[in-house]
């Protein structure tokens, strides 16, 4: 299934531990039903010690969420959904994502 987010898009976390926050999406996984949202569900790692790092170390990193608990901020800072309207510039058709609440492009 193709996702309607792309990456770069603001979003709304609608549930779970960071519910009503809001970040950017930095990484897709379409094949997972999956996004990572940017300060959002936040995981400490722990790393082995490597030839790079001599000492093990404690990281921080967003971990995917589901893609059905996000949504979409509009340009006033709303949640909305999305819809696709079809504009013809200089005789070519292309495609673009409009918000539903306002109908401007996202």
């Amino acid at each position: 299934m193709k996702l309607k987010i792309k990456k770069g898009d603001t979003v709304r976390i609608l549930a779970g531990n960071d519910k009503s926050k809001e970040g950017r999406v930095i990484e897709l996984l379409p094949e997972k039903m999956r996004i990572v949202v940017e300060g959002i569900n936040v995981r400490k790692r722990h790393m082995r010690p490597s030839p790079n790092t001599q000492q093990g170390q404690i990281i921080e990193r967003e971990m995917p969420i589901h893609y059905s608990n996000v949504m979409l901020l509009d340009g006033s800072g709303k949640t909305t959904r999305l819809g696709v309207k079809v504009v013809e510039q200089d005789g070519e058709k292309s495609r673009v994502r409009i918000a539903r609440t306002t109908g401007e492009e996202v």
